[in-house]
């Protein structure tokens, strides 16, 4: 089924970036947590007023509600987690398997016991893995720094569901990089596509939240199905997440299946 020391392999490959983005996430949250301070919401917002508020609504922040998950989904959940964990996801599945193949490497992999199959159903399984285990470390060290913090402030459920809703957001971000990844035989056209797309939704998303007029462009970008205002105030969101899952099952899918059909220049 897998090819484990592909998989060894491809997670050394790896690493420094997954750590890089990790250490990033980890500067950003604990410094957003720490800087809550329910006393100082109304001079928060009033500055956020001073500032030019397309900009400010571009980037995710709004007028910060009086509990500690509104103030972690503005700053947090509004933007950045949208933005790092991209990086990474656009690296690592350009490497799993356009790159090999751009490189050659592919041929000496193909020489081995590993068919094509199990080739693609490893590196699916590691980028899927390897997301899990970003954004589990977010939540671990998000929980326990606010319960440090700031005790029995932060509603733990809703917590749970930003961050589930940005894993399932991610396993379709990266279900498109591993198509792209499959589909083509050169990193360039790869990363064309599978950062392109990616990167395309997020400007989107953030010129639809400019304001009235483009508000529209909301039904453009895959990053809509990522409400964290919904699963905060607890609307409707399950559409959304179960919407996510279908297009990364589609993706990583036709990704396995294209590569395992088409012509390699080997």
């Amino acid at each position: 089924m897998l090819s484990k020391s592909l998989l060894k392999a491809t997670i050394k490959q790896n690493f420094m970036v997954f750590i890089i983005i990790v250490a990033v996430l980890m500067v950003y949250l604990p410094i957003i947590i720490t800087m809550y301070d329910p006393s100082a919401q109304d001079s928060l917002n009033k500055i956020l007023e001073t500032m030019p508020q397309g900009l400010i609504a571009a980037m995710g922040f709004k007028e910060i509600g009086g509990s500690l998950i509104d103030f972690i989904g503005s700053y947090f959940y509004g933007f950045l987690i949208l933005l790092l964990p991209m990086i990474y996801s656009i690296i690592a599945c350009n490497r799993c398997i356009a790159s090999h193949v751009d490189k050659g490497s592919m041929a000496y992999l193909l020489s081995t016991p590993n068919n094509r199959g199990k080739i693609a159903r490893t590196q699916a399984l590691f980028i899927i893995i390897s997301m899990t285990i970003m954004i589990g470390i977010g939540t671990i060290v998000g929980i326990v720094l606010s319960n440090v913090s700031f005790p029995g402030e932060l509603d733990v459920k809703t917590f749970l569901l930003l961050n589930l809703g940005a894993l399932l957001l991610y396993f379709a971000v990266t279900g498109i990089g591993f198509f792209a990844s499959c589909l083509f035989n050169d990193t360039k056209s790869s990363l064309m596509v599978g950062a392109g797309l990616p990167v395309i939704f997020l400007v989107i998303q953030m010129i639809s939240d400019v304001g009235e007029k483009t508000r529209f462009l909301k039904n453009f970008t895959m990053f809509t199905l990522f409400d964290s205002d919904k699963i905060i105030s607890g609307e409707s969101y399950i559409p959304q997440f179960i919407a996510l899952i279908v297009i990364a099952m589609v993706m990583y899918g036709l990704g396995i299946n294209i590569f395992k059909k088409r012509d390699l220049p080997l």
